[in-house]
């Protein structure tokens, strides 16, 4: 079951503002309607844009382009910046973030404290924030589960083959539909998933649309679904059984993978204290990869020298 691959989930606020320019196409002059068909032709990258920088784009003047916006029925260009905006606030987002930042400069040093800084927050309103019954419930549900998918995309495919890596000892049948032969794939594994597995899926600003398409064909299957999500308004959480709830704000890019990754890793560590014979599967893991790992250099201090004696 294949479908088109694309990267984030279709905004409202973009449909208007393009119905708004089409209507007015042929009242405006020449250079807005130059202007109209540039924003028309790039609804994202308008939204990013200052007024300046959209004035550059079409050879016009800062003028002119407040006088597009009010020629679109907008009191000037911030306001029709709002509105163009709206619905893509969680995609630009980051954008907005790095702008400010670059016209605020701060040191390296700065920098790298804010961003550990913003990691140590998330964490801890993460952990204040999660319920232990769904907590205990979500490791149930891996234990009793036949098999266990992890899914994710963009950035969460690589934080569900983590999880795919922490699981595997202690479940009997763990997969990771990530990244491998892409969504198409992943439609025709979960094809066969019934009421007895699992599928935990991985989904955070800008929510990428395989990942809840295929929820909720694995959630019409029958599937339990899990959710590793930003909250209640999450697109994922709409179609999983079990959400858990994570912080992920960063300063400068989308998303705080490090949360994400730091729960994953809770997750597991509660799965092995309450699996079955959780301490031979571990043992029996690392013996049969021993092979593969290089044994660490063993120091031996050098003997002492002793002084030359005469006679």
């Amino acid at each position: 079951m294949a479908r088109p691959s694309s990267t984030v989930t279709s905004p409202s606020g973009d449909e208007l503002i393009s119905v708004r320019i089409a209507s007015a196409m042929p009242t405006l002059t020449p250079i807005h309607r130059r202007m109209g068909a540039f924003v028309l032709a790039n609804l994202f990258r308008s939204a990013t844009m200052r007024i300046d920088e959209l004035a550059s784009a079409v050879g016009a003047s800062v003028a002119t382009a407040n006088r597009f916006a009010r020629a679109l029925g907008f009191d000037g260009y911030p306001a029709f910046r709002e509105a163009l905006v709206r619905g893509f606030e969680a995609t630009i987002a980051p954008v907005e973030r790095l702008r400010t930042a670059l016209e605020s400069p701060a040191s390296g040093s700065q920098v790298f404290d804010a961003s550990l800084e913003q990691v140590a927050s998330n964490l801890q309103m993460t952990r204040a924030a999660i319920d232990g019954g769904i907590a205990e419930a979500l490791v149930d549900a891996i234990l009793e589960a036949r098999r266990v998918f992890v899914l994710g995309y963009g950035a969460s495919a690589f934080l569900a083959g983590l999880m795919e890596h922490g699981l595997t000892p202690y479940c009997a049948n763990v997969q990771s539909l990530a990244l491998m032969g892409g969504p198409s794939h992943a439609a025709r594994r979960l094809f066969n998933a019934s009421p007895g597995d699992l599928l935990i899926a991985i989904a955070f600003p800008r929510y990428v649309d395989d990942t809840i398409e295929l929820a909720r064909l694995a959630a019409g299957h029958g599937v339990r679904v899990v959710a590793l999500t930003d909250g209640a308004a999450s697109p994922l959480a709409q179609v999983a059984d079990l959400v858990l709830t994570i912080r992920t704000e960063r300063r400068l890019a989308a998303n705080c993978d490090t949360a994400v990754l730091a729960v994953i890793e809770a997750l597991c560590d509660a799965v092995a204290q309450r699996a079955k014979r959780s301490v031979e599967a571990a043992s029996g893991l690392t013996e049969f990869v021993l092979p593969w790992l290089v044994k660490p250099a063993m120091h031996i201090p050098a003997s002492p020298k002793t002084e030359d004696t005469k006679t």
